[in-house]
């Protein structure tokens, strides 16, 4: 007998991914399993639901509609089911999470234990990249990321501004010298992330309402938080960071702010989520509990 739930949630996934094989990795069953659901569900409903080619697999006409129509109800069922578990003081479900690499590790990871702590039912997958995501198609249910999210199938709430500045150890400059302004710093080879610096190498400082553009000599790019602190704090160079991942270092000494009147251009921070889901319970409790905290972080405003 054929399960139905199971056949529509393999048919919704293979129409979001575009392909069986990444519906069938999605839902963690084999390929073979997967064309059976669809096999069976089209002859449940009598219809052909999926057009097949060598390059994709997309739904007819009768797919498309069978797929907007029980794309909603089955979010709405799965919201239920966790309303019914959080009611009897008993969240449980799934987190699919995306954000980037440094915030991730910074400061959403142990908030996510934090959860997890409070709540053991939850179970989640945490993806840590600096790549832009497809909320729908890469099938997660919440996103951090920098700067406004577009598109008409999520929606969108911002967080605050990330905040960046100039530090240097203090080994650093006793031996390389003081960085009193922006054209000292044009001089000196600096560390810094893949994002931070335009296309033409240059690093974008603010003071007040003024912007000013310092054409900067990379020494270390990277993408990892560990690896730009572990080398400021190495005194590998001077560089812009954000100021939630070097707060406790500046505060024990080991790195020193420079340029105190500029900022580096900072970044807005936003949640997402895709807009075609309903928002279960377990994603709408760790979206409240993780924003009071995140707008908390020093160097978050």
């Amino acid at each position: 007998m054929m399960d139905l739930s199971l056949a529509l949630r393999a048919f919704i996934r293979t129409v979001e991914k575009g392909s069986v094989t990444g519906a069938a990795r999605d839902l963690d069953i084999s390929q073979p399993a997967v064309t059976k659901h669809l096999r069976n569900l089209e002859r449940h409903v009598n219809a052909r639901l999926l057009e097949r080619s060598a390059r994709a697999v997309r739904p007819t006409a009768q797919g498309q509609a069978l797929f907007e129509a029980s794309r909603a109800a089955l979010a709405s069922i799965d919201a239920a089911l966790e309303g019914v578990r959080r009611d009897a003081d008993r969240l449980e479900g799934s987190l699919r999470l995306f954000a980037p690499a440094c915030l991730g590790a910074q400061c959403l990871h142990p908030l996510l234990i934090e959860f997890q702590r409070a709540h053991p039912g939850i179970t989640a997958d945490l993806v840590l990249d600096n790549r832009a995501v497809d909320l729908v198609y890469e099938n997660f249910d919440l996103a951090l990321r920098y700067g406004r999210p577009e598109g008409l199938d999520i929606v969108v709430r911002h967080v605050g501004v990330v905040r960046r500045i100039m530090v240097a150890s203090p080994a650093y400059l006793a031996e390389a010298g003081p960085i009193a302004t922006p054209d000292d710093l044009a001089t000196r080879p600096i560390v810094a992330t893949t994002t931070v610096l335009s296309d033409r190498g240059r690093l974008a400082l603010l003071r007040g309402d003024e912007t000013i553009e310092v054409p900067v000599q990379p020494l270390l790019r990277t993408n990892a938080a560990q690896v730009i602190v572990g080398s400021l704090k190495a005194g590998h160079g001077p560089g812009p960071v954000q100021t939630l991942l070097v707060a406790d270092a500046l505060a024990r000494g080991e790195l020193v702010r420079i340029l105190p009147d500029y900022e580096v251009k900072p970044s807005e921070l936003f949640i997402s989520f895709p807009s075609t889901r309903f928002l279960r319970p377990a994603v709408r409790a760790f979206v409240d509990f993780i924003v009071p905290r995140l707008k908390a972080v020093d160097g978050i405003d």
